[in-house]
């Protein structure tokens, strides 16, 4: 090791989380963090594991702080870090290493800049891309040879990641709030039928113009699925879009595909793409993705790896593990979306997947998630009001994509001493 050169050991510590029971763990109490919970560049407390408080006495130095680096020590995203924020208690388990700053919090965003560089993980002893059984220990993540820099060299990198990932945390924020938008607007028209409601009882929709009040009807009948507007009917998704409409074959296979797998999607975010040819992509890269595509994980349905497809790459391509809906008309594109990911829809998707250890249902399934279905004017009226939002998702997720490209590309060159810090915050602000 030269003299511009030290270990992640010699400005970090690596500490690795306690190993509480199976037994212990329900859906109440205390949150404690998994490596499933880590889901970089964050982590998420989404189905999190709890624990009761009363076992947690003397585990005080396992409790997470606000702004934690943690990292998979174990499995398929093994190496890969999030940083923690704080919105409740919670605490580290085993096989999730914290790796904290030596000289105090001012340098941890340096930290996490090194560790989340693109091929990290694979610089740590024991770290195997791809593998599911693959193992580092806290001794190994230490022990990455990485660039010695002074104190304000590491404060002012540090700086420029953490704007980074400050903006990119914000669209993403912003994004679900769009969408918790979309998803309230398709609840109030088709599951709680405020509109029909309203008018039934003889007032004016909440926020709908009068053309679009008088599309909805004015009273309910009875259906199997309980009352439902009047000339309205019960059907499926597949009334209204195509399932798994495309599919490559020995003749019609392009030469590279871009590939979107079921680990890397989750909660309407594809988190990564990955080019292949054809010859040396998954046997499961099959399905033909286009603009506008519902795709929805068939395999442990419950994990939520769905996504909508918006500016779609040539040869975008999907596992065969989602369902693929594509709507037949233009109209019937967030409906689908929305009614195929609702909260109520994948609970349903999750409690009938059968397997055991591997649970998973038939793209028919999905296809044939119960629904009602509008007439064409109420459909066209609400592709008029949600299209925007969607639009508007996907061009924040298009800048949230392109600002990480830019942190991943610039943060190596300026850790290595390629790029100077005039440059870097030129480049950022050009993109902004």
């Amino acid at each position: 090791m030269s003299s511009d050169t030290c270990k992640l050991s010699d400005i970090a510590e690596v500490q690795g989380g306690f190993a509480f029971k199976s037994a212990d763990f329900s859906d109440t109490g205390v949150a404690v963090v998994k490596i499933a919970n880590i889901q970089p560049p964050s982590v998420s407390l989404a189905n999190v594991d709890r624990i009761a408080p009363d076992k947690l006495k003397g585990l005080e130095r396992f409790e997470l702080l606000d702004g934690d680096i943690l990292m998979a020590m174990t499995g398929a995203t093994v190496g890969k870090a999030g940083r923690f924020r704080l919105t409740e208690p919670a605490y580290l388990n085993q096989r999730v290493a914290r790796i904290s700053a030596k000289k105090g919090h001012l340098f941890d965003d340096f930290v996490y800049a090194v560790v989340s560089l693109p091929g990290f993980d694979n610089l740590i002893e024991g770290a195997s891309a791809g593998s599911a059984q693959a193992n580092i220990s806290a001794a190994g993540i230490g022990s990455v040879v990485i660039p010695k820099l002074s104190d304000s060299e590491q404060i002012q990198i540090g700086g420029i990641a953490r704007m980074l990932d400050d903006r990119i945390a914000l669209l993403r924020e912003t994004n679900a709030t769009l969408e918790a938008i979309a998803q309230a607007l398709f609840k109030s028209w088709f599951v709680d039928f405020d509109p029909v409601h309203a008018r039934a009882l003889g007032e004016e929709p909440a926020g709908l113009s009068p053309e679009v009040a008088a599309l909805f009807p004015a009273s309910f009948e009875e259906s199997e699925l309980g009352i439902v507007p009047k000339g309205w009917r019960v059907g499926t998704l597949a009334d209204l879009s195509d399932l798994n409409p495309e599919s490559w074959t020995s003749r019609t296979h392009p030469e590279s595909v871009r590939y979107v797998d079921l680990a890397n999607t989750k909660d309407n975010v594809i988190a990564e793409v990955t080019e292949f040819s054809f010859e040396e992509a998954p046997s499961r890269a099959r399905r033909v993705l286009r603009d506008g595509d519902t795709i929805v994980g068939t395999v442990r349905p419950g994990n939520r790896s769905f996504a909508f497809i918006s500016n779609a790459s040539a040869n975008l391509t999907g596992s065969t593990g989602f369902a693929v809906l594509r709507p037949r008309h233009d109209r019937n594109t967030e409906f689908v979306f929305l009614a195929a990911t609702s909260d109520n829809s994948i609970d349903h998707l999750a409690h009938v997947a059968d397997g055991g250890a591997y649970p998973a249902v038939r793209s028919e399934v999905v296809s044939g998630l119960s629904c009602v279905v509008p007439d064409g004017d109420v459909l066209c009226a609400f592709h008029e009001v949600a299209q925007p939002i969607f639009n508007k998702v996907a061009a924040n997720h298009q800048q949230a994509q392109t600002l990480a490209t830019l942190r991943d590309t610039l943060l190596p060159r300026l850790i290595s001493g390629q790029l100077r810090l005039p440059e870097v915050e030129a480049m950022v602000e050009e993109v902004s």
